[in-house]
């Protein structure tokens, strides 16, 4: 999409997002019309990948997962759009975060803290976060090929003062802020297929060898960081919780490896409990495990 196509989209979003959420989800409930029947989205994708991820399910149970998805990726789209016109006063109320109160130690001994979590639920509304947890908040996030729409998600991303920084740019960031005194809450959203399969950690995840990004576990030995869980829960339509469970909260000495497995196996109990909140037409599994030589 080049400028003109993306102004004409930014327009008619902004328009359309004024309207209330009630409204709102009226077209979401005609959005998931169009992409679980006419014409349909990566039902091909979504239906492989949970008779993969549950085995023992039946065919009707994997059709029930499979609606409930669809339902749940209509209203996170609609809730995206909406969020640059959401007020912080309504945000709050819509999305709620419970034991904070795990940062305070950390901020007490001036410590430095990785967050991990998983495309589930509403990944794109806690752009107060820092707020809550009183640390400058960093967001991890791989660029849009598309730079008109990086800039447009990076700008609803940001527009509470969460900060944003390219994997590429992550550690010399928090350096910099070290140097500055200032600790950091660096936030990965750790559940995509990682660019170098060769050199990153392979393990079973949902019944299916998984590649997994280790980038968390290798900045969090690094530092001696804790790593926090951000369990992000569904409570009905339009209302989220996002809840912190610590992980580690010494990381020195434990290999990278074991710090992602930690947080793998967390994230498959998350995603067991109410799968139909994961991004399932994500294609997780393009790839296989490499192969040892001979």
């Amino acid at each position: 999409m080049g400028a003109i196509g993306y102004y004409l989209f930014f327009a008619i979003n902004w328009t359309f997002t004024l309207l209330p959420l009630r409204a709102i989800y009226v077209f979401s409930d005609f959005l998931f019309i169009l992409l679980y029947y006419i014409p349909g989205y990566r039902k091909k994708v979504v239906r492989t990948n949970l008779k993969n991820s549950f085995p023992e399910k039946t065919d009707d149970e994997i059709r029930k997962i499979e609606k409930g998805f669809y339902k749940h990726l209509a209203d996170l789209f609609v809730e995206i759009l909406k969020l640059r016109n959401l007020s912080n006063k309504e945000q709050l109320k819509r999305y709620t975060m419970s034991n904070t109160r795990v940062f305070d130690k950390f901020r007490e001994e001036k410590r430095d803290v990785i967050g991990v979590m998983g495309h589930y639920n509403n990944w794109e509304w806690p752009t107060l976060l820092g707020q809550k947890v009183n640390y400058l908040s960093i967001v991890i996030y791989k660029p849009l090929k598309n730079n008109y729409f990086n800039d447009f998600i990076n700008g609803q991303r940001s527009k509470d003062g969460l900060k944003l920084a390219p994997t590429s740019m992550i550690i010399k960031d928090i350096i910099n802020y070290r140097k500055q005194k200032i600790n950091t809450f660096s936030i990965f959203i750790a559940d995509q297929t990682p660019p170098g399969l060769e050199t990153d950690h392979w393990t079973n995840f949902l019944n299916q060898d998984t590649p997994f990004f280790t980038g968390a576990g290798k900045i969090a030995a690094k530092y001696d960081m804790p790593v926090v869980f951000m369990n992000v829960q569904k409570i009905k339509r339009g209302h989220y919780n996002m809840d912190f469970e610590v992980l580690f909260e010494h990381t020195a000495g434990i290999e990278e490896k074991d710090i992602i497995e930690k947080y793998v196996r967390r994230l498959e109990d998350q995603i067991k409990e109410k799968p139909e909140y994961w991004l399932w037409s994500h294609k997780r599994w393009k790839h296989k495990r490499p192969q040892p030589n001979g």
